[in-house]
Parts: C-alpha cells; sequence; structure tokens
C-alpha cells in the first residue's frame, strides 16, 4: 500500500514505545521500510514542531514535548479526570499502589490518568494506554457496568482475541463473569493482560447511575497473595468509587455495604 507523507510520520510517531523510547535514523529505517533518507526528512520536520526531539550526544531521537500539551488537552476531554484526582492520590496514599482511571473509547478500554506507586516494586500503567474491553479487570469492569446493549454488542461484534493464557475469550463465560461483578461491584483479574500483574476495578457512576469511569489499582503478583493487604485494598477502592460516584451525583446506597452482603 503506497503511504502519503502524514502516513509515513504517524508510522515514524508510532514506533515509539515504553520499551523502545530511543531510536537512531538507520534502526528506525529498517524497521519501517523506508529510506534513511525519507526517515531523515520526516524526522528533521517533526523535530521542527516538537514532535520529536534528538539527544545531542548519542543523536538518537526520542518523543518531544508537544506531547505534554496533547496529553493535557486529552485529559481535559473527559471532565471526570479533574474531579477523580484528590480521590487517586487519597487511594494511593492509603494503599500504596499504582492507580489508574479508566474510560471507554469505542471498543476500547483508555488509560486517561495515572499515578504510580512509591514502592520499588510496582505496577506501571501508562496514561493512553489501550486495550479491547474482554482483557483484564480495569477493561472488564467498565464492560460489565454498561449498558446490557453495548454489552451484547461488544460481544457479538468486537474479536475475543486472547493476550495471555489467562484471558478470557468465550462470551458465555464472560457474561457470567459481567454478572458476577455486577452483584459484588467490582471486578478483579491476575495475568489477563500481563502476566504477574493483578488489578482490582471499580465502577464510578453518575446521578442516573450511567457509567462513567472504573478506577483501578494494579498490583504486582506477589502482593495480591498477600491476603489481609488484598482485602485492604478492596475495601478502600470500593470506598474511594463510591465517595466519588457520590461526589458527581450518584444516590444509591453505598456499593461497600452491598458487597459485604454479597461476598
Amino acid at each position: 500500500m503506497h503511504l502519503n507523507a502524514i502516513q509515513k510520520a504517524l508510522h515514524v510517531i508510532m514506533a515509539f514505545s515504553a520499551e523502545r523510547p530511543l531510536w537512531g535514523v538507520r534502526e528506525l529505517s529498517v524497521r519501517l521500510g523506508f529510506s534513511p533518507s525519507t526517515v531523515q526528512r520526516l524526522l528533521v520536520t517533526l523535530k521542527e514542531y516538537a514532535f520529536v526531539d534528538q539527544d545531542p550526544e548519542t543523536r538518537q531521537y526520542r518523543l518531544g514535548n508537544v506531547y505534554f500539551q496533547i496529553l493535557h488537552v486529552l485529559q481535559s476531554t473527559y471532565p471526570v479526570n479533574g474531579m477523580a484526582k484528590a480521590f487517586m492520590k487519597e487511594l494511593l496514599s492509603r494503599t500504596q499502589e499504582t492507580v489508574h482511571l479508566n474510560v471507554i473509547d469505542g471498543l476500547e478500554r483508555l488509560c486517561v490518568d495515572s499515578i504510580e506507586s512509591p514502592q520499588k516494586v510496582k505496577a506501571t500503567v501508562p496514561i493512553g494506554e489501550r486495550n479491547p474491553l474482554h482483557a483484564g479487570a480495569s477493561a472488564k469492569c467498565l464492560l460489565a457496568f454498561s449498558s446490557q446493549d453495548f454489552i451484547d454488542r461488544y460481544l457479538d461484534e468486537a474479536p475475543l482475541v486472547p493476550i495471555t493464557e489467562r484471558t478470557t475469550v468465550d462470551p458465555d463465560v464472560l457474561r457470567r463473569e459481567f454478572r458476577y461483578y455486577q452483584k459484588q461491584g467490582y471486578a478483579s483479574s491476575l495475568g489477563e493482560r500481563t502476566p504477574g500483574l493483578a488489578v482490582i476495578s471499580a465502577p464510578v457512576l453518575d446521578h442516573s447511575g450511567m457509567l462513567v469511569a472504573a478506577i483501578s489499582l494494579a498490583l504486582p503478583e506477589p502482593r495480591c497473595h498477600d491476603k489481609e493487604h488484598w482485602e485492604y485494598c478492596r475495601e478502600a477502592l470500593l470506598e474511594i468509587t463510591a465517595s466519588l460516584s457520590r461526589t458527581i451525583g450518584y444516590s444509591a446506597p453505598d456499593r461497600r455495604r452491598h458487597l459485604n452482603k454479597t461476598a
């Protein structure tokens, strides 16, 4: 397929990742299949507008500072961000685990805010990270607390592809899981999206009881096996999400009290 200049520039930008944050011109040309001269020309233009920057010593390229401005715009697109920040900080303070805020974007879970654990061994959930709605507690919580029409549409239309060996891809099993999550008020998973990562996620609901977002705690697997710590994290998450939901108008009984009756 013939790519125009804009499409080639986008391919260059998308080559940068947490796993590969630095690229040389020749390495990038091999990766993308573009000539070195084309890659060089694209990088020079992208650098002019701060989409990339160049290390003066190694001459390698990295992403530029324009993305901080884009991130600010992205976060302002989702009004729950501003309200959720204080609640997320409190949850971090109480649990010392990575906290992240997620919304549905199309047929994907999108992380729109994240605060990392201060511990040496910790989970990392980058802002802007996406994954399908059937993989991992953060995504499955969003899907489980959506309307039944949306759940049915997703399970009928989306490709249920396994990400790890623990990812559930059977629609009937997923429906049973969603009913269980709805009953207990939260979702949890271990290694469904990232091996060695455990997640607890609870919904944030608005005045009409509709899903707005989900707040999640991400823990390294060893700490999820500490039953006392896991229970403490679960309780703290449910308290925080219930408080945030009430702040934006949700008036149903505290989900934590409901959980204690149904767990």
